[in-house]
């Protein structure tokens, strides 16, 4: 009830001030919105606090972005909650992921800050994508995430749902609400009778983000960067000294810059993926420990595991040496650290992302070829690459005797290059 007369009965006003703040309504107008949902505690608490709160219909979107997990349970938490079954949707966009995201990424030979391989961040445009399509779906006139206010994934989900649909409402509970601790977000369950994982009652040792290019760890014992994880973490990979003793040798064919062929077998975008994370798990690759620069401005340490994902790094860069020109692949490096900037901090959508993208792509057209990768305890290393558009000339970088360099060419070549280094040297007087 809220009242509209120039005065409000005493009563009211005082039986209102006593409301417990977060069933205060934050926003007016929402009648329909449309929320990132996992099923896990965090999402299931919101999804009651959006119905208090808001008294609007909610509807719930769950992807499956290859995180290895069961989804069907999400289904029905959400109707167990009252979502009607209609609203309730659990999307399969693995190949969309892989081919319309990881991929053109790869092709930039993407890393955060030198080592990050972005694998939450290229997740988070398409959830935001899909959101609002299923908003404008179902004509919902909100969207929801459950995203901290401490991290980047408000910044990457709202920027991406801002850049699809310029007038939408974005509700984000952690920035909102009183629940502020993992107590507080216990109590609230079971009082509105939410089912909660019995891991989640203890306190769980890492946060944990996962899609089919990586899993993340986050907090807790991890919030110590001198404290080194514990080996249990892990669950994409062995650890590097159990590796098998023996190498293995992997061979991934490219086209265009992607990857389409593992050891000769031609798969689809997530397939190929989902076979690396196999191969370069068994032998302890992906692992990455990283104190990283969030985009609203703290350091942050995570650990994550990217097997498959370092990989495609690997091997698209040794594609590349022998098909790119110089001063292409050369650009592209300069480029990189920006293009990675963007993904990370949500610019997904943005003009300037895109048109990086186009340059990008543009250099990839003769990026063809095999490259031969070698496995071992934690190390993956190109250890052979053939291309049919292959820039490398054995005729010309011989040692033997050959007909095609004139060697005294290269005197005049090296003056030219020197003459500003002497002009200057001169005059300092040298």
């Amino acid at each position: 009830m809220v009242w509209t007369g120039a005065v409000a009965p005493d009563n009211f006003r005082a039986r209102f001030n006593q409301l417990p703040q977060r069933i205060l309504p934050m926003k007016s107008g929402v009648k329909k919105v449309v929320l990132a949902y996992s099923g896990g505690l965090d999402t299931s608490v919101i999804l009651k606090w959006l119905q208090e709160t808001y008294a609007c219909e909610v509807v719930t979107f769950t992807a499956d972005l290859g995180q290895g997990e069961e989804l069907e349970p999400a289904r029905k938490k959400a109707e167990l909650l009252g979502v009607k079954p209609e609203n309730i949707f659990i999307d399969d966009l693995r190949e969309e992921f892989v081919r319309d995201f990881v991929f053109p990424m790869f092709r930039a030979n993407t890393l955060y800050e030198g080592t990050y391989l972005l694998g939450t961040s290229i997740a988070r445009p398409l959830i935001a994508k899909r959101q609002i399509e299923i908003a404008k779906q179902v004509g919902a006139d909100a969207v929801a995430h459950g995203a901290t206010g401490k991290g980047n994934d408000q910044v990457r989900f709202e920027l991406g749902y801002y850049a699809l649909k310029p007038d939408v409402t974005v509700i984000a509970p952690w920035r909102e609400w009183d629940l502020n601790s993992r107590t507080q977000l216990l109590e609230f369950a079971e009082k509105h009778q939410i089912p909660i994982a019995k891991d989640k009652r203890g306190e769980a040792p890492y946060s944990t983000d996962a899609n089919l290019l990586h899993i993340s760890y986050e907090g807790k014992a991890l919030e110590d960067p001198w404290v080194e994880p514990d080996e249990d973490m892990y669950t994409r990979s062995v650890a590097p000294e159990k590796a098998p003793d023996e190498a293995e040798y992997v061979e991934i064919e490219y086209e265009k810059g992607d990857a389409v062929a593992v050891n000769g077998v031609r798969l689809t975008p997530a397939a190929l993926l989902t076979e690396l994370n196999r191969l370069a798990g068994k032998h302890g690759i992906g692992r990455l420990d990283l104190v990283e620069n969030r985009f609203v401005g703290m350091k942050s340490r995570g650990v994550y595991e990217t097997p498959g994902g370092t990989l495609l790094s690997v091997a698209h860069r040794g594609i590349e040496s022998i098909t790119l020109d110089r001063e292409a692949l050369h650009l592209k490096d300069e480029l990189m650290p920006r293009y990675a900037k963007l993904i990370y901090n949500g610019f997904w959508f943005s003009p300037e992302r895109e048109a990086l993208q186009a340059l990008i792509d543009s250099t990839q057209q003769r990026v063809n070829g095999v490259v031969r990768l070698k496995l071992f305890k934690g190390s993956a290393r190109v250890v052979g690459r053939k291309s049919p558009n292959s820039l490398y000339r054995l005729d010309y970088v011989t040692f033997e005797a050959d007909s095609v360099y004139n060697q005294k060419d290269a005197e005049g070549f090296i003056k030219l290059n020197a003459l500003r280094l002497r002009l200057n040297s001169i005059a300092k007087g040298l």
